[in-house]
């Protein structure tokens, strides 16, 4: 497996770990019967468990772009140095990017988002190069 396939799996797993975070946290706010039930209408997180819910929603988003550059770079055979950095690179960012929605950390979320989008591009371009 490509090094960019392998931050990609963990990548994965950091959504794993985000979900179980968002749903501890909403739990907590609105309660097991009201978590449990058939959500007719929309539940309004806030606090930290809204900023874990949106952080999660993020991860989403970004996945997407990151994968399909992990998978463009290993299936044209471009891994590279620099394509392995920028997806640990990204990586890093999306771990940082957490605690920094999930406190509120003004600048430092968008500067860490920033980063982890910056790596991704960076990765896009290496493979039409």
């Amino acid at each position: 497996m490509t090094p960019e396939l392998t931050v990609l799996v963990l990548a994965a797993l950091l959504q794993v770990l985000q979900f179980c975070a968002y749903s501890i946290a909403a739990n907590l706010q609105v309660g097991t019967k009201k978590a449990l039930g058939p959500r007719d209408q929309k539940i309004e997180l806030t606090g930290t468990a809204g900023r874990l819910q949106r952080a999660l929603s993020n991860h989403f988003e970004g996945l997407i772009l990151f994968t399909i550059a992990s998978v463009v770079t290993a299936l044209s055979g471009q891994t590279s140095g620099f394509t392995t950095v920028c997806a640990w690179v990204y990586l890093t960012a999306r771990v940082l990017y957490v605690p920094a929605y999930a406190f509120g950390l003004t600048p430092w979320r968008s500067v860490i988002w920033f980063a982890g989008f910056a790596a991704t591009v960076a990765i896009l371009l290496a493979a039409l190069v």
